[in-house]
């Protein structure tokens, strides 16, 4: 069975319940956005039809998370960070969406053109869309760092559509860093040295500080889509293991080839306390050296943030050789 769809994208409203929240008069004097409208008029296939209405759905909450931060950040910024911080994500963020509901239908159709491009961007509304903060950019913090960017406004590359791509132009916010206590660690604690080829063998994963309960599909659009978030003041995520062959042990390898062996591991546990996993390699079929390396990731596959530059990330590699 298949259905057209008509998507009003761009009200700002507040659902509470089943009604709405109307705004009152000092909230109507905060900005907020004007995203145009998104139509389907092309049937949408049944088994496309959840992802689409997930997608319909992230669409209005974009625009509420992008009104609450407005209000929530009154003040803050110079006269263009409501652009900058605000309505440049949120256009990113509405062109990967746009593209996913199109891909989706896509699977069980032709490829419809909703024009992501020309609906992805805001505006604002409120007196003329004014800013909402006038403060002189000079007195802002870090303006004399020589920053490059902070905002793919100024990047020429696509945005990224959560899908494993590159060239590509990531505007999801870092999102929480927790303190430096708090910080996820990681440590390969048992390896062997050498093991003969394809004989199975087993690695030693001992994570602190990382609960383990997050891992966004990156084959179904979940990478570097989700801002960080910490539970309990710890990094909600995974880690992966990964074993690849050396050509040289004197230079460093090239970052593309996939690696030999490859798994993440999310087992809804994990925490402040020490823990130990037991990675089971299945073998490694050619000779040679191999760097068997397990890095903790965020909920969208980042290697967790530091509060400070002096730490070490949550990071670890051992070699072994295969005879």
């Amino acid at each position: 069975m298949q259905r057209k769809l008509i998507i009003t994208a761009g009200l700002a409203v507040a659902m509470v319940g089943a009604g709405i929240a109307v705004a009152t008069a000092a909230q109507a004097a905060v900005p907020t956005v004007n995203c145009p409208q998104v139509t389907v008029t092309v049937g949408v296939p049944a088994r496309a039809q959840a992802e689409v209405d997930n997608n319909l759905r992230l669409l209005d909450q974009q625009i509420n998370e992008a009104n609450n931060r407005i209000a929530s950040t009154v003040g803050q910024g110079g006269p263009d960070f409501i652009k900058n911080a605000i309505l440049g994500p949120l256009k990113d963020k509405r062109f990967a969406t746009i593209n996913r509901i199109e891909t989706a239908i896509e699977r069980g159709a032709p490829r419809p053109n909703l024009n992501a491009e020309g609906l992805s961007a805001c505006t604002l509304n409120q007196n003329g869309g004014a800013p909402a903060v006038t403060t002189p950019p000079a007195a802002q913090p870090g303006n004399n760092l020589g920053i490059l960017t902070d905002t793919c406004e100024t990047s020429r590359l696509q945005p990224h559509d959560g899908f494993q791509r590159g060239e590509r132009c990531v505007s999801t916010e870092f999102g929480e860093v927790g303190g430096a206590a708090n910080n996820p660690t990681l440590l390969i604690t048992r390896a062997p040295q050498q093991v003969r080829r394809n004989q199975p063998f087993t690695l030693q994963i001992s994570t602190r500080n990382l609960i383990r309960d997050r891992f966004l599909a990156a084959g179904q659009g979940g990478y570097y889509v989700e801002s960080s978030v910490l539970q309990g003041g710890l990094v909600r995520g995974h880690f992966h293991t990964a074993c690849r062959i050396l050509d040289s042990t004197r230079r460093a390898p090239a970052p593309d080839p996939v690696p030999a062996f490859f798994v993440a591991t999310e087992d809804s546990k994990g925490g402040a306390t020490p823990d130990t996993i037991a990675i089971q390699v299945p073998g490694l079929a050619q000779a040679g050296n191999f760097q068997c390396s397990a890095w903790a990731g965020d909920g969208s596959h980042r290697i967790p943030m530091m509060e400070r530059a002096n730490q070490t990330p949550a990071l670890d590699s051992v070699r072994i050789r295969v005879r």
